[in-house]
């Protein structure tokens, strides 16, 4: 399967109108913005290409300096993206490794279908309050039922229209 269409011979994933229902949109706080996106965004078209998506960054005029974050694509690819971000903010050390390993992946090279196609996991850890401060707002994605526990213990996220 080629991973820029959603299944064998079919049409490519940015032409499929099922990639674009139900938007994945959060803030994100200017630091964890920068340290994923690069200053200026550099990162961002890499990461956007490599997971098969299409990330929208918007400055909002806050007292914290927060981005609105929005992702369109494949759901696995945002789901992904989700954890990769979550992993990155986490004040637990092994979390935090894992999400700098994923980040470091998905910016030198295109996701496999095996990448996307993993479980992805994350122990609920409902100490750690630093997401809560860090990423924020109405997390919206398409996604299995199954999937709702990577957001298991994470304060300050408010599930909306989880499904079309």
């Amino acid at each position: 399967m080629d991973m820029e269409t959603s299944t064998p011979g079919k049409k490519p994933w940015w032409t499929m109108p099922q990639n674009f229902r139900v938007p994945l949109v959060f803030y994100m706080e200017e630091d964890q913005e920068e340290l994923i996106f690069g200053q200026s965004d550099t990162y961002l078209r890499c990461i956007e290409e490599h997971s098969y998506t299409l990330i929208q960054l918007e400055r909002w005029f806050t007292a914290t300096g927060q981005t609105r974050v929005t992702v369109v694509g494949p759901p696995s690819a945002r789901q992904w993206l989700l954890h990769m971000i979550l992993c990155v903010g986490s004040q637990d050390s092994y979390c935090h490794a894992r999400g700098l390993e994923m980040l470091r992946r998905v910016r030198s090279q295109p996701l496999t279908k095996d990448d996307l196609a993993t479980p992805l996991s994350m122990e609920p850890n409902t100490g750690d309050l630093s997401l809560a401060t860090r990423i924020s707002g109405n997390i919206s994605l398409s996604a299995p039922e199954a999937s709702l526990y990577l957001l298991a213990g994470c304060s300050g996220f408010h599930l909306s229209s989880l499904y079309p």
